[in-house]
Formats: C-alpha cells, structure tokens, sequence
C-alpha cells in the first residue's frame, strides 16, 4: 500500500464522533461511493456535478432519488415530490403565499424557534394564530392534542415535527380533518415512518438525515397544487416544480445525487422501521445516562415529548458544561454545544450517526460524572 493509501486508511479510522446538527453526519458508505464516482460519474467520464440536468444520465439520478423516497415513505399516488432549494426557511414563506389569503387564518402550533420563523413569515399574507403554545415553558414538551383547537375554516395547521434547540419530537400527530396539515421535518425526516396521507404537505431540508445542505424536500398532495395562488412569481409557485418534475430551473444536482444515495442507504439497512429501532437503541443510552445521574446531567424536554434526534441537557452549572464540552472536544466528539440560544449540550444523533459514537459519548458522560461529582 502507498503512503498516501495508509494516510487515507487513518483518516478512515480517525473519522470524529459528529453530534452536529445540521449539516450534520453522512453515512460512510455513501460518502466513499461519491468518493469514487466524483470524477467519472457511471463511466460518462464526468462528474454528476458536471452533468447537464437535462441529460438522460441526471435524468435517471433524479427519478431514482424520487423513487426511493416514495418507496421508503410510502407515498401515496396523489402526492407529489419536488426538489427545491432554500431550506425550510424559503417554505416559511411559500407556503402562506401559495395557501393564505389576506383575511384568511391559519393556525400555528408553537413548539419553539423554526415554529417562531414560519408564523413570522405567514403575518405578511393572512391572519396565522397560535393555537398552542409552550413557550411559557422555555419549549420543553409538545403540546397535548387535547390542547388543540382548530377552526373549520382555517387555511391550514402548521407543525415542526421534531425541535433541534429544544430536543423535543411530536408522538402523535393530530387529526386536522378537512383542514390540511402541513409539517415542516426537516430534522426528523426518514428516522422513522410516517403516514404520509395524514398531511398536505410535508417539507424537509434535507441536511440532516436526507443528505447536504442544498436540497429541500416537499411532499405535497396533488389537489393543494391546484389550489394554490397562481398570482405569485413564477420560482415560489408549487405548480411550476410539479409541471417541470423539479427541472424548471438548474436543480443542485449533486445534492440530488446525495440524497439517492442516502435513501438507498436507509434501504440497504432494513427500510424505516429498522431504522427507527437503531435510533431508539442509540437515543436510550444517553437519556438513560441522563435519568440515571441523580441530577448531575438534567434533561431539557419532558420524558414524553423527547426527541430521538436531538437530545438536549444540561449540567449543574456553566463551568460543569464548559469543562465537559472541553473534554469531550478532545476526545474527538464535536458538535455537541447547545444552540447558542439556549445553551447546555446537545447531542444530534441523526440516522448517520452510529451507535458507537453514541455509546462512546455515554461512557464519557459517565466518566465525566464520576471524576467530578
């Protein structure tokens, strides 16, 4: 073996325990195969990035990546899957613009910061209100369905399935009826099965669990496509994407290509129901080192409302944290500070991130405790 292929060898083996949360962890494997198609992508001696979109060859990436979500998701046949750009932070505000109408209502559940951007955004088009609101609580539970009451006439009910600041996931997802829901998942999507047909639109940026930044998701039921506003521009209306099957303009090609290899990923490893078993078992042995400390680690979010992507905890003082957070920095754990809006730790175990890493934190985190109680 050269020199260069042991250097690469060590970098393998060296690879950190990435707890970040967005952009965050990649599989391995996918990331080796990108390695090894970069340069000549399925013999077209080019790269994906350097394919036209309008190629067969991209074509084919595309409609497979499309394929694959609908398989693993079990999308139903009247819905739609565009590829778009702008994060979830562009579907703030297309969704009120495609939905709501000046006057109109729709209501927003409040389970923290990204619920505060997207009402935010829906006050420039209509009337959006808060029907449930943790946030007297600093955003540490979702709120009880019984907590929840719609009007018959609403636009639409918006949710942020799983919370990345507070740690906190929604269980059970409400009955909206006629009224359609809308959820933005972008931090929680694929970890776990989700009937699809329960919702209007589900979006996603797909940096978490989807792929890299770039990419954004949206999974939305064909009849809303009709019925949205066609008196916005032409780039933030659901209709033009579904018409060009997301080629309207230059798509971030390689994010696509990611993201197909990702979903095949999930398949080659027993679908989303072995998946959600794998983020459970990784979840536990955190949040069992958490409720097994007599109190030197304190857990954010309530035992029913935790989240198995986003565990979020404290110490029993700034020092304590800061002294962890540096510890575990040069053990090669990165990503593991809180937001910075919130403070603490924070440990994003997305589907990428292998149960080693997560036993290996919750050995320091039990280490840690012994060595300065």
């Amino acid at each position: 073996m050269s020199i260069f292929g042991v250097i690469l060898l060590e970098q393998r083996i060296q690879r950190t325990y990435n707890f970040n949360a967005g952009p965050s962890a990649l599989p391995l494997e996918v990331l080796e195969k990108a390695q090894k198609e970069l340069v000549d992508f399925r013999g077209n001696g080019m790269s994906v990035m350097e394919l036209s979109h309008r190629s067969a060859t991209f074509e084919e990436v595309h409609n497979e990546a499309i394929s694959r979500l609908k398989n693993l998701f079990s999308i139903p046949d009247n819905y739609e899957i565009l590829f778009l750009q702008g994060g979830a932070s562009l579907q703030f505000s297309m969704i009120p613009m495609n939905f709501l109408q000046s006057g109109q209502q729709a209501a927003y559940i409040m389970t923290g910061s990204w619920s505060e951007k997207a009402i935010k955004e829906a006050k420039l088009f209509g009337e959006p209100y808060e029907v449930a609101s943790t946030k007297d609580e600093n955003y540490n539970r979702i709120p009880s369905l019984s907590e929840l009451n719609f009007h018959d006439n609403d636009a639409y009910v918006h949710l942020t399935s799983n919370n990345t600041i507070y740690g906190t996931q929604w269980q059970e997802f409400p009955d909206t009826g006629d009224v359609p829901l809308i959820a933005d998942m972008s931090s929680d999507i694929m970890s776990k099965p989700v009937d699809v047909s329960k919702f209007g639109i589900i979006y996603a940026g797909a940096q978490k669990n989807l792929g890299p930044s770039g990419v954004t998701v949206v999974i939305i039921r064909k009849d809303l496509i009709e019925k949205g506003n066609q008196q916005v521009p032409t780039m933030l209306k659901y209709s033009t994407h579904s018409k060009s099957n997301s080629l309207y303009n230059t798509p971030p090609t390689f994010g696509i290509y990611m993201l197909g290899e990702v979903l095949r990923w999930v398949e080659e490893n027993g679908g989303l129901e072995a998946i959600e078993k794998k983020n459970t078992e990784k979840a536990k042995l955190i949040y069992d080192v958490i409720d097994e400390s007599n109190g030197f680690y304190k857990g954010h979010a309530e035992k029913d409302s935790r989240s198995l992507m986003n565990i979020t905890f404290n110490l029993q003082s700034e020092e304590l944290e800061k002294k962890f957070l540096a510890e575990a920095k040069a053990r090669g754990f990165v990503g593991l500070n809180g937001h910075r809006s919130v403070g603490g730790c924070r440990a994003s175990t997305y589907n990428a991130v292998p149960y080693e890493a997560c036993k290996a934190l919750a050995d320091l985190m039990k280490e840690f405790q012994q060595a300065n109680q």
